[in-house]
């Protein structure tokens, strides 16, 4: 029987936990995991955490360790870009100029820095945060009294912005929209945002449109459109990532903000697969399709494509969550909060560190936001889940444990 060879293009959350699971499901032919990076596949999340304050190094944040990959028989291809997906030969061109040829394909391509086309972006000191060239990048910068500009007020740029006061940096945070994390999250909890950066030390500005960045060869102020300025030994471009579609794209396959999937991971051509930040897929809980930016989705679905390969195919039914560590304060989100039209809070969020907020759209329940109220996110999840009507009155009253809920 001749050996089948499936290649997985995009060594990062996705790409690694497909090779494990296509294994452990039983693949018996050969794996190939190809990446651009050099280094052996890492986890993202402590780029803007752990990694940027110098807490953690390269060597703890394995995705899984290198030897659980070669256990598993799969074979790594590091540093090398992938250039073309040829569909009639089935096969890869590589930027080196090389081609493998594969059965079956799969793409777990992720994402890239959205950028802002500002003047004097050629400055030395503009970074963006996204993998571990930009950490290199950014580190000659830090040190405690330096100024740091953060364009973006979302969960990377907080986040960013947050390890870069701790670590004694003077940061702004200039976000163009009235508040931060405006299309994720409830007023109250943009204004807890806002607080708690205050309360910190870090100088967070709404409704700043960014013009243009100045200096001699490096950067040293930042202007807005109102004539503000701010001084800066470095600035970080954190206004969202946009999904890697554009190899898929060059190879025919149907894309739509985002790579588009069937159910089971599956593109518009029957021998390729994708998951991750990189597709678009209907979601069943929510009866629309999305794309999410999350590890969760990157290696639940990762696991529904490895299923598939395997002749044992699952629909992906996963509820998206997520989570953001900002100084003391862990967010932990359960749900897709668009298009709530009302809200139940428990706590109080304008005097303390911990509080939930429940979406609704009228009686039904979109998400939640647990504020270091890591009970309420578990229960929040299971609710989703269920998908029953939630006694809103008990609900709001903090007497009554939130887990009581639970069946009613």
């Amino acid at each position: 029987m001749t050996v089948q060879t499936c290649i997985i293009v995009g060594a990062s959350h996705a790409g690694t936990q497909m090779a494990l699971s296509l294994r452990q499901g039983g693949w018996d032919g050969r794996i190939l995991l190809v990446g651009d990076e050099p280094c052996n596949p890492y986890q993202r999340p402590p780029l803007s955490k752990g990694i940027l304050s110098g807490a953690k190094t390269i060597e703890q944040i394995p995705i899984r360790p290198e030897s659980v990959l070669q256990s598993a028989g799969i074979e790594l291809v590091l540093g090398q870009h992938v250039e073309s997906i040829n569909r009639d030969s089935r096969s890869i061109t590589l930027d080196d100029g090389s081609t493998l040829d594969y059965d079956k394909l799969a793409l777990t391509l992720g994402a890239y820095p959205a950028t802002i086309p500002l003047s004097g972006m050629d400055k030395h000191g503009i970074c963006y945060l996204r993998n571990l060239a930009d950490i290199e990048q950014i580190r000659p910068h830090i040190g405690h009294g330096k100024r740091a500009v953060i364009v973006g007020g979302g969960y990377i740029g907080l986040e960013a912005g947050s390890i870069l006061r701790q670590i004694g940096m003077q940061v702004t945070v200039l976000e163009a929209l009235p508040r931060v994390l405006q299309r994720v999250t409830a007023p109250v909890v943009s204004t807890f945002y806002q607080r708690l950066h205050d309360e910190e030390g870090l100088r967070l500005v709404t409704s700043s449109l960014v013009t243009s960045i100045e200096g001699d060869k490096r950067v040293e102020r930042v202007f807005c459109a109102d004539g503000s300025e701010f001084d800066a030994g470095l600035v970080i471009i954190a206004v969202g990532v946009l999904p890697n579609t554009e190899l898929a794209a060059r190879a025919g396959l149907d894309v739509e903000d985002g790579i588009l999937v069937d159910e089971f991971s599956r593109t518009s051509d029957p021998d390729i697969l994708a998951a991750g930040d990189c597709t678009r897929h209907y979601n069943p809980i929510y009866r629309r399709r999305v794309r999410l930016e999350s590890v969760q989705n990157a290696t639940d679905q990762a696991r529904t494509a490895a299923a598939t390969l395997n002749g044992k195919p699952e629909p992906y039914h996963a509820l998206p969550w997520f989570w953001s560590d900002q100084y003391d304060v862990k967010l932990q989100i359960a749900g897709l909060s668009q298009g709530y039209d009302n809200i139940v809070i428990r706590g109080k969020p304008d005097a303390e560190r911990s509080f939930s907020v429940f979406y609704f759209k009228g009686d039904q329940l979109l998400a939640v936001d647990a504020i270091n109220r890591p009970g309420e996110f578990m229960v929040g999840k299971k609710l989703l889940l269920q998908g029953a009507p939630v006694n809103k009155a008990k609900l709001q009253d903090e007497s009554i444990p939130v887990k009581e809920l639970l069946g009613n």
